[in-house]
């Protein structure tokens, strides 16, 4: 008999431990969820790529958006609404220019165990705010450091939204700016996603990448379009 329950509670610590892996997995997953539709990458024969940045806008927006310029590049921000409302002339600065502004939340919380209102504020609120700053094109969605479980991706697929993740990361590797662009030219390829933080890089290393990563892709062909443009695309 003693036996039989020590097997027993090791088959029901076995089962814990393999749920929790499987939350685990989904809710980082770049690649799946469980309702509604996500893209990492795009499928396309054109040589295209999508450039996005993460948080902000803060008073770093001008030199991001004067590098773009600079390279004919189009990128899509994904904005944090309490920092639009901080800065809401780099918000505007974004549209004028005629990037692509996705949803980022309003706090930045990560959005997994959240109750159904609390999502829907977070993702309305910043979605009045982006309006607000003169963007009339479709608004995209990215969960904060890319975390989702059932609620989330239910409350998207229930309004239509989709959920963008992303393929390249040089951020989550690398320090430097040669390291960054080097990870993102041995990786690249037709309808990458990448994923960069320029908005709250003071030292000027960041813009570096981003500015070295355009230059080094254009010269290869590669075009830089908005997720949207690139969605466009897809085979």
């Amino acid at each position: 008999m003693k036996k039989r329950m020590r097997y027993s509670v090791l088959a029901i610590i076995i089962i814990i431990i393999a749920i929790l892996f499987s939350t685990y997995k989904l809710m980082n997953s770049r690649t799946y969820q469980l309702f509604g539709s996500i893209t990492h990458e795009v499928n396309t024969k054109e040589k295209v790529v999508a450039l996005t940045f993460d948080d902000g806008p803060t008073k770093q927006v001008e030199g991001l958006l004067t590098v773009l310029k600079k390279h004919n590049a189009r990128a899509t921000f994904f904005l944090i609404g309490n920092e639009i409302e901080k800065f809401p002339d780099e918000a505007k600065k974004i549209v004028e220019t005629g990037h692509q502004i996705g949803n980022h939340t309003y706090s930045h919380n990560r959005m997994v165990f959240k109750s159904p209102s609390f999502i829907k504020e977070e993702i309305e609120k910043t979605d009045k705010l982006i309006r607000e700053a003169g963007y009339n094109g479709e608004i995209d969605f990215r969960p904060p450091n890319g975390k989702k479980l059932i609620g989330l991706p239910y409350y998207l697929n229930k309004h239509n939204r989709e959920t963008i993740t992303w393929s390249l990361e040089p951020d989550s590797y690398y320090s430097s700016a040669a390291d960054k662009a080097n990870y993102v030219k041995e990786n690249i390829k037709n309808g990458s996603i990448i994923l960069m933080h320029p908005m709250y890089d003071e030292t000027g290393e960041e813009l570096k990448a981003v500015e070295q990563i355009v230059k080094e892709l254009s010269a290869e062909g590669y075009q830089f379009v908005t997720v949207d443009e690139l969605q466009s695309m897809e085979r």
